[in-house]
């Protein structure tokens, strides 16, 4: 009987966890920006992604690159706690002033929802 029931409690805790963990919300934004307008566009971009991972506990990690040959091509990377923890970012102060502020230099956006197949970072 001990064991039958160390064997449930196992089991209602794996299955708790289960429950409660979230896999994190990874996303990728492809922008193409207004060329004549790009220093403006990658100071607001550099300004709202510090602001986010600073300030956002749901904001795990931002990474922004642009293609070497077309400058005005954005990648942005972006992985968030969870869904949830996304759908905040959108609502917040630094989100909106660059969206607000970008909104006229942006030509084209695409996002694109992602699953992470590995996601390693060296530690030294």
């Amino acid at each position: 009987m001990k064991r039958q029931l160390y064997f449930l409690l196992i089991l209602a805790f794996l299955w708790s966890n289960q429950i409660t963990a979230q896999e994190p919300y990874v996303r990728i934004a492809k922008i193409i920006v207004d060329s004549s307008q790009l220093k403006e566009y990658q100071a607001l971009l550099k300004e709202g992604i510090a602001s986010s991972v600073k300030l956002e506990k749901g904001v795990l990690k931002m990474y922004a690159v642009y293609e070497k040959d077309k400058p005005n091509h954005v990648t942005v990377f972006e992985t968030y706690a969870s869904k949830a923890a996304y759908e905040s970012h959108i609502k917040t102060a630094q989100f909106q002033k660059y969206k607000n502020g970008t909104q006229r230099m942006v030509q084209s956006l695409e996002l694109i929802d992602v699953v992470p197949i590995i996601d390693v970072t060296k530690k030294e």
